[in-house]
């Protein structure tokens, strides 16, 4: 590399890192530090000269600035000095100069107060008098004069600073009057809310008055009102006297100064419609509470009694079709809450006196021109409910009458007693009324008693109807449909209840059926005790048979069913051998008790029930029948013996006379022997044996054995060949038997096959 010089560093301007690089890299450093010193040197002697050359001048300089220095200071001394004196001078006429603007400003600002004064004195009055009013909460009069202040005293005192923040205060006090104004108008909503129970009461109660035709009751009542002194004004007043609607035409004039009226009204109609939903709102436990109900209802009425009065008095705020929409959704409303709530009471008295308050409020909505047929059906639909009631109210009254029948026939011993008896119910019987003390009659102690009962439920269905708007007729009709139901569903209800009860034995049972058709007889006699007191005419619209034909369908099937389970228990008395080599000849003692028991059964009700008589007779035949077939076939009985099958015939002949015997009247010839004609033809063909006569005539019209079945034939055979087995014959008799059971088993099995 070349050697770098000091002329060639100082050559370089920008970047010096190659020559740097250079110099590092080559050999020629002492040479250049020496060229170095020598520079540093010649540049050290020319500084020195330099300042050498121009120090003198500098001294120079520097020591006239400091002679100038001297002579400020002096010419700032006596400046200041001539400024003291001047202002000692001048101070007394700036002062007299001053005074003197000030008395001019304080005349010149004293002429424009008395100006602005005279201009802003009409104004603040206004405002005062605006105050007063405001404070004492005459909020129409308090707005007229703030309009007043509005329109003509502030419209020349725009440069008032005062007159602006009135200005910029008007809308804000309008703002806090139509507050206030809304706030008494919300406590006056919350007074009619309060007050609409009240106001309902008295509104009622003058209606109930208005309804009172008879003057001695008139004179009465006024007797007792005057003895309570003091509640004579409160009597006095009218419904629309127990509050004051001032603060509703108040609030109205507010709004229309305001300019918000449309505002107000629709604000009314929806206070007053979400205060509906309030009072349309059943209080709690009200089904079975009568105080609830009234002043449930009391609410609603003086609800629509306030509307009706804001209506006339207050111009649009309740218009007609306003008031006609509320009262449309608020009668459906009220309409179900009284529906769901009195279907759950189940007290009769109750239910009357809600449906006298209904009636009373339906007369009262009437006089203020409201429509109120919802109410009338919502009271039929109450009639139907209170119906039901009375007739789970009298289930248990007829449940308390048969739990204390005895069920035997009434016996009077003297003359007292016998007409009190025809006094209750309508008997007559000249047969009876001719015998000798003590008379007995057909009937139990029951007849007159549920008559009775009968006469007062149609009693307390008629008070219920009382008032209605129905005419007699259907008046009468609601009765008789209510009393056909008593009848032939609750009474009959109650029977069937005691038919099935196991304590009620078998003459009990016959004469409850006795005592039902005695019942029906008087049907015609309730039908009139309806006409007289509806003043209807005479319409039995329910046949005296049929009343009680359901019960005394049950009644002829526990008759049935009484003597089948007495049958039982003879047939758990018998005790066959079924290995018997020869039957005694007579009858099992099982059977000639039951045929005992069933002939002085049937002769103790044949005459009086014949039909129900025969009824039985039919199912006993049959059911002694079956008994008999499942002796039989009883798959506990493993083996019958001839003589066992001949003891069996024999009880089945005593079976078959007792039923030939005409046991009860009426029945047609051979009608119960058809009940023993399967047995019958079993029996003779096991007996007799006739099995070629039966192999050649099963199949065919004229089968004596028609009703034998193969396969009931084949279960028989083998229970007898097991019995064979066991007893003591000849051994050539008994191979023979075996060989015949063998070979009529076996075709009975083939003739089983081919049927199947």
């Amino acid at each position: 590399m070349s050697k770098v010089t000091v002329q060639d560093i100082e050559a370089v301007d920008d970047y010096w890192g190659p020559t740097f690089r250079s110099i590092l890299e080559g050999n020629n450093t002492e040479s250049l530090s020496e060229q170095l010193e020598q520079r540093i040197r010649s540049h050290d002697k020319d500084i020195e000269r330099i300042c050498n050359l121009y120090y003198q001048g500098f001294i120079d300089s520097i020591q006239e600035l400091l002679q100038v220095r001297t002579q400020a200071k002096q010419l700032h001394e006596e400046v200041h000095t001539l400024d003291r004196s001047v202002q000692q001078i001048s101070a007394s006429v700036l002062q007299q100069g001053q005074d003197l603007v000030r008395a001019r400003q304080i005349e010149s600002n004293l002429a424009s107060a008395i100006d602005a004064l005279q201009a802003c004195l009409p104004a603040l009055e206004c405002y005062i008098k605006f105050t007063q009013q405001a404070n004492n909460k005459q909020y129409y009069q308090s707005l007229r004069t703030l309009e007043t202040l509005e329109s003509q005293h502030l419209v020349g005192l725009n440069n008032y600073r005062f007159a602006t923040q009135i200005r910029q205060a008007i809308p804000v006090i309008k703002e806090n009057i139509r507050r206030s104004a809304e706030a008494d108008f919300r406590e006056f909503l919350e007074n009619i809310r309060k007050f609409s129970p009240k106001i309902g009461e008295v509104a009622i109660t003058h209606t109930k008055k208005l309804q009172k035709l008879d003057i001695n009751a008139i004179i009465e009542e006024h007797k007792l009102l005057r003895q309570q002194d003091n509640r004579d004004e409160e009597n006095n007043l009218s419904a629309q006297d127990l509050i004051d609607f001032s603060p509703i035409y108040r609030c109205l004039h507010i709004y229309m100064v305001l300019g918000q009226r449309e505002y107000f009204e629709k604000d009314y109609r929806q206070q007053r419609r979400d205060q509906s939903k309030l009072v349309l709102q059943p209080p709690p436990g009200m089904h079975d509470n009568l105080e609830a109900y009234k002043t449930y209802i009391c609410a609603i009425v003086g609800f629509f009694i306030v509307e009706d009065h804001v209506k006339n008095t207050a111009g649009d705020v309740v218009t007609t079709s306003y008031l006609e929409d509320l009262w449309s959704t608020s009668l459906t409303k009220f309409v179900n809450e009284i529906s769901m709530a009195s279907s759950s009471c189940t007290d009769p008295n109750i239910l009357l006196r809600i449906k006298n308050l209904i009636m009373l409020s339906i007369n009262t909505f009437k006089c203020y021109g409201y429509t109120v047929n919802m109410l009338f059906e919502c009271l039929h639909n109450m009639r139907d409910h209170y119906n039901e009631v009375l007739l789970q109210r009298w289930v248990h009254v007829f449940r308390d009458i048969l739990d204390k029948e005895q069920f035997q026939p009434m016996i009077v011993e003297n003359q007292e007693e016998y007409e009190s008896i025809i006094e209750r119910f309508p008997f007559h019987s000249e047969q009876l009324e001719n015998a000798a003390f003590p008379k007995k009659f057909p009937f139990s102690r029951m007849v007159p008693e549920v008559y009775h009962q009968a006469k007062e439920f149609m009693y307390a269905c008629m008070k219920f109807a009382e008032e209605l708007t129905l005419s007699p007729n259907e008046v009468a009709a609601m009765v008789r449909k209510a009393a056909n139901l008593l009848l032939t569903r609750s009474f009959s209800g109650c029977l069937s209840m005691v038919f099935r009860n196991p304590s009620v034995a078998l003459p009990q049972l016959i004469q409850i059926i006795v005592d039902t058709q005695y019942l029906e007889k008087a049907g015609p006699f309730l039908d009139e005790f309806v006409c007289h007191m509806t003043n209807t005419v005479s319409n039995i619209s329910q046949t005296p048979s049929a009343m009680f034909h359901v019960a005394r369908q049950e009644a002829e099937k526990q008759v049935g069913v009484r003597i089948c389970s007495k049958i039982d228990e003879f047939f758990d008395l018998a005790a066959y051998d079924w290995l018997l080599i020869e039957p005694p000849g007579i009858a099992s003692a099982y059977i000639t008790d039951m045929i005992s028991y069933l002939k002085s059964t049937f002769d103790n009700f044949a005459f009086k029930l014949p039909g129900i008589a025969q009824t039985a007779c039919r199912r006993t035949c049959e059911h002694i029948a079956n008994k008999i077939y499942d002796i039989l076939y009883d798959e506990e009985v493993k083996q019958i013996s001839t003589g066992a099958l001949q003891q069996i015939n024999l009880d089945l002949l005593q079976c078959e006379f007792f039923a030939a015997s005409e046991p009860v009247p009426g029945l047609r010839e051979g009608e119960l022997s058809k009940y023993f004609l399967k047995n019958r033809q079993l029996l003779d063909l096991l007996i007799m044996e006739e099995w070629s006569t039966y192999l050649h005539d099963y199949g065919k019209q004229e089968n004596r054995y028609h009703l034998v079945h193969p396969q009931s034939i084949i279960v028989i055979l083998e229970k007898i060949r097991e019995a064979d087995k066991k007893t003591m014959f000849s051994v050539l008799r008994k191979n023979d038997k075996k060989k015949l059971l063998d070979t009529v088993l076996k075709q009975l099995k083939h003739l089983t096959e081919r049927q199947n």
